[in-house]
């Protein structure tokens, strides 16, 4: 079998059996593209010439000439590694050589969070109050209901803007869907309700008239779907204006959901489950930080810690 339709078939594979988000099964693909690109550089034509040796050289070329970081590799060689137990599993192929093939350890990086002061202020510049005067017909209430939302849930950036209006199951709930479409319900806390219910009353009503009519929750200024580029662009001006040091992304605003949840008490499962990761060791990075945030308010409070 070709290596092409060797990859095909693992592909579908991937998509009808296993269930795999179509983003997912296109990544594979193309991580696998280029695993075979670099296989017929040495004229490799068929899975079975595969040694493990050829496997161990990929990974290092990888690193070595492409510069990638850890992580990359990491995800790319996972591929490979599966595309070829697939091939064992199928008896297409004798034997596994990529098995023994280990992906680099990545690096350990702490998320980073801001303080609840910051987040604050971040969510002030965002836009107004919604009690407030100035703010009856705002386009900024939408901006600061959308990061009074991904504050207030956690969720990725992604899934916020591929919010629909059905999604909110209530005014205290809403309903996200997460890597490989996997759903779960989250609370809304009342700060994000009260944005979100100025929003949807002021301001949403104008903006889906100036389109073709849209179910999604946060629309731009053409009445269409807000892209997850324009959130991006709402929360660095906001941040901007907020005068904030650190470099904020949506995703800061997830970490310090998880991480001001974990310093007022939270268990570590709940918080898995309010992110949505599939395995609680994800969630444990967290733990890190307020660690570090319990050492440091212990070196400066104890009579004691210091020399």
């Amino acid at each position: 079998m070709s290596l092409q339709k060797s990859v095909d078939s693992y592909l579908r594979q991937l998509a009808i059996e296993r269930g795999m988000a179509k983003n997912t099964v296109s990544a594979y693909r193309r991580d696998l593209t280029s695993y075979c690109a670099f296989l017929e550089k040495l004229e490799i034509d068929s899975f079975a010439s595969i040694t493990e040796l050829i496997v161990a050289d990929y990974a290092q070329s990888l690193t070595q000439s492409r510069g990638m970081a850890s992580s990359s590799v990491a995800r790319m060689l996972a591929a490979v590694r599966g595309l070829h137990k697939f091939l064992l599993q199928e008896n297409i192929l004798p034997a596994d050589v990529a098995a023994s093939v280990k992906p680099p350890k990545a690096a350990r990086r702490l998320p980073k969070a801001i303080s609840l002061d910051q987040v604050e202020r971040l969510l002030e510049a965002a836009g107004p109050d919604p009690d407030s005067a100035d703010s009856i017909a705002s386009i900024r209430l939408r901006d600061r209901a959308l990061l009074e939302l991904l504050y207030a849930t956690g969720g990725r950036v992604s899934e916020i803007v591929n919010l629909d209006l059905d999604d909110l199951v209530d005014p205290t709930l809403v309903r996200l869907f997460g890597k490989g479409s996997k759903e779960r319900i989250v609370p809304v806390g009342s700060f994000a309700q009260k944005a979100l219910s100025a929003y949807l009353v002021r301001i949403r009503p104008g903006l889906v008239s100036l389109g073709k009519g849209t179910p999604a929750l946060f629309l731009n200024q053409r009445g269409s779907r807000l892209s997850r580029q324009s959130a991006w662009q709402i929360i660095s001006d906001a941040a901007d204006a907020a005068e904030l040091d650190s470099e904020i992304s949506p995703h800061t605003l997830r970490h310090s959901f998880a991480t001001h949840l974990l310093e007022g008490g939270a268990d570590v499962r709940v918080v898995q489950e309010l992110l949505g990761h599939s395995s609680v060791a994800t969630t444990q990075i967290y733990t890190l930080v307020t660690v570090d945030r319990l050492r440091e308010i212990y070196a400066t409070a104890h009579p004691r810690a210091q020399k």
